[in-house]
Parts: C-alpha cells; structure tokens; sequence
C-alpha cells in the first residue's frame, strides 16, 4: 500500500486536492496522513498560538470526516506553525511514499511567498508534489 502526507491547511477541502487525493487512490491501495500546520490566522501582525491550533484543529477534523465518509484510509494530526518543519516531524518514524504540499494561488499564499515547496523538497527525500488551489477557499 502507498502511503502519502497531505500538508495543508486552508486548502483542505479544495477540489484541487480531493482531485489529488482521488488520483492516488486510482492508481491503487493507499494511505493517507494529514499534518496541518498551526499557521497563524491572517489578521493582523500579531496571532495567538492557542487560536491557530483551534482553526487547525477544526479544519483537520472537517478533512478527515469528510475523507473518512468517501472510504478513504487517512489519518491526521496538527503540526508546528512551520510547514516544512510539520512535514517533518509527521514523516519521522512514518515511511512515506510522496508528501502532496497544498496551498492557496500565488498572491495570496503565504507558504508560496516563503518558497515552501523548495525548502520542503530540499528537506525531505521523498518526491514532493505541489497541489494549487485555482480560488481563495472560504476560511472553515
């Protein structure tokens, strides 16, 4: 069986990633682990920790229900503020076949605009693949 690492937060229930996901499973038997970084919310220069693992939280759990509802294998936790170092710390002691990084267009994505996808793929030893959502996804 594959096994995959979803790294996202605001894009979790974008068609762009269920279009992923649903690629991965056609292709035969797989897992998948969802590590949503506790990433500050976008109001404002200052954030609060305990607000950003809440909306974490709540996004998680919407994912993994509605994942869950559709058959598919998955697991998930919430990870560090970082979504390189969250990526990391979920693939420890995990064999992980691809990490699937997902993030809102260029623009507005804070992950693009710190070059995530460079840094993750420079981090990690597994094939790294960057799902773009086309549209802002409305805040959960």
């Amino acid at each position: 069986m594959r096994s995959y690492l979803v790294v996202g937060n605001q894009t979790l229930d974008s068609p762009e990633l269920e279009q992923a996901i649903r690629e991965r499973i056609a292709r035969g038997p797989a897992a998948f682990h969802l590590v949503v970084p506790a990433t500050p919310a976008g109001h404002g220069l200052t954030w609060d920790e305990e607000e950003a693992r809440a909306l974490a939280a709540k996004r998680l759990s919407a994912a993994l229900a509605r994942l869950h509802e559709s058959g598919v294998d998955v697991s998930g936790e919430i990870g560090s503020r970082d979504p390189v170092e969250a990526a990391e710390d979920a693939v420890r002691g995990r064999e992980v076949d691809e990490i699937i990084l997902s993030t809102l267009p260029p623009g507005i994505s804070r992950w693009l605009g710190q070059d995530v996808p460079s840094r993750l793929k420079g981090a990690v030893t597994v094939p790294v693949t960057v799902v773009t959502a086309r549209e802002s996804v409305p805040s959960a």
